[in-house]
């Protein structure tokens, strides 16, 4: 993609599910971002899945900007103060040697969306040799994602909620139901089932659900939705690591962690039906120790 497809795609950007029309090169999208991409940290990540980390870790790129607004976000200064640092593609690229040198077993773009051009014109400069991560909230149109065919090996989408009105008031998104599942089966038809070579992930699809607290309902049926959609095309990774930012929450239900209940009938669930590939979580992950500090290192 030469640059001047860049400008002509950024000066109405509709990269996301939210088509803004923002003029990036002037201004700021829905997502906070402008031209160029803005990274908070850069590192060997230890606290994926065992699949991703590895021996050494994920080489983990933390973007800013995102294309929710979620307002339990544990990444709340990225998502929504925008903290980071502004570089450009070819610095990017350095930045995947650099994480790929240190042994990275792969490399590990976190909420990239906004980000996708200078990515794909990073990648393109230097591509390194260990599998590329595209780490999602699952909120993405599939014509944006057909742009990054055959430069993501592996896609950890979320799949945050059934209710469309939880979407709404949690995250500020539009059609979210409606959005993700379209949006991960174009994942798998690109990347396909699950690859593995000695116990690391090479290719596929994880799909990552976070329980949120009294809102299991909403988790079951989720569930649901990945077995009828998806089954076993993909690996699972149920979350229990939620953690209230703040008590002052304007919804009180988010001010407390779940309880080992509430994640033992999701988990239980999730197996009773057959969701037996994957992952789920000690509910001691629900620590703000285990939340990256983000102090622009390795950027």
């Amino acid at each position: 993609m030469n640059k001047s497809t860049l400008l002509e795609k950024l000066d109405k950007c509709n990269l996301c599910p939210n088509k803004c029309n923002a003029n990036r090169i002037a201004s700021f999208g829905k997502c906070k971002v402008g031209k160029l991409p803005i990274v908070a940290k850069a590192y060997l990540h230890k606290f994926e899945e065992p699949v991703l980390t590895g021996k050494n870790g994920s080489g983990t790129v933390f973007f800013s900007g995102c294309t929710l607004l979620c307002v339990f976000c544990q990444n709340y200064t990225l998502s929504h103060d925008n903290y980071g640092k502004e570089i450009t593609p070819t610095r990017l690229s350095e930045i995947f040697r650099e994480l790929e040198e240190k042994g990275a077993t792969n490399i590990n773009l976190v909420t990239a969306t906004p980000h996708i051009y200078s990515i794909i014109e990073a990648l393109n400069i230097y591509r390194p040799n260990i599998p590329i991560v595209y780490n999602s909230s699952g909120y993405e149109n599939v014509e944006t994602l057909k742009l990054l065919e055959g430069y993501i090996d592996i896609y950890l989408p979320d799949f945050k909620y059934y209710d469309n009105s939880l979407a709404f008031n949690f995250s500020g998104c539009k059609h979210y139901l409606e959005t993700v599942i379209p949006a991960i089966s174009e994942m798998i038809r690109q990347v396909g089932t699950p690859v593995f070579e000695d116990d690391i992930l090479k290719k596929g699809v994880i799909i990552r659900h976070l329980v949120l607290p009294t809102h299991t309902s909403d988790s079951i049926k989720v569930m649901d939705c990945i077995k009828e959609n998806f089954n076993d095309q993909v690996l699972v990774s149920l979350l229990g690591q939620y953690t209230p930012i703040t008590k002052d929450n304007i919804y009180p239900e988010l001010n407390n962690k779940i309880t080992k209940l509430e994640y033992k009938r999701v988990l239980n669930y999730m197996q009773h039906i057959g969701l037996t590939k994957g992952f789920y979580q000690d509910l001691d992950s629900s620590s703000e120790i285990y939340i990256p500090h983000f102090d622009l290192e390795g950027v």
